[in-house]
């Protein structure tokens, strides 16, 4: 097993992880996956900055709570030292309590934190006919 690690390529055991969690936008609904945005990043990140790898786990569908049950099981599994978390649309679409929503967001942010990885929360806009809660 040393003799493994030892011929592993530096750049390979300093490699830092980028997990996004997000719904049908982040996973791509309806695009070839390597047309969807996550791809994209992960195919520029390559090219600049190669000691990350970008994890995709996002799920056309998925909703905060959704989200918030999965993360602790990503987070031990990937060790992230960064979180997207682009979550809620399909909250707003399925009418579900903004306050549900609102704390499911903040307890993934707290988990990612307490997982020493920095967090970047990505906003949707909904369509007006949703409601003023929600398109505020």
């Amino acid at each position: 097993m040393l003799l493994l690690l030892a011929t592993m390529p530096a750049a390979a055991a300093q490699q830092k992880v980028l997990l996004v969690m997000g719904d049908s936008l982040s996973a791509a609904y309806n695009l070839p996956t390597k047309d969807g945005w996550v791809a994209l990043t992960a195919q520029r990140m390559k090219k600049s900055h190669p000691e990350w790898k970008v994890v995709n786990a996002s799920i056309s569908g998925e909703t905060s709570t959704g989200g918030v049950s999965r993360l602790p099981a990503a987070l031990k599994l990937r060790k992230p030292s960064l979180v997207i978390i682009e979550l809620g649309a399909n909250d707003a679409l399925q009418g579900l309590p903004l306050a549900q929503t609102r704390k499911n967001l903040l307890q993934m942010i707290r988990l990612s934190k307490a997982g020493k990885a920095k967090v970047l929360l990505i906003g949707n806009q909904i369509p007006p006919n949703y409601g003023r809660a929600y398109t505020q």
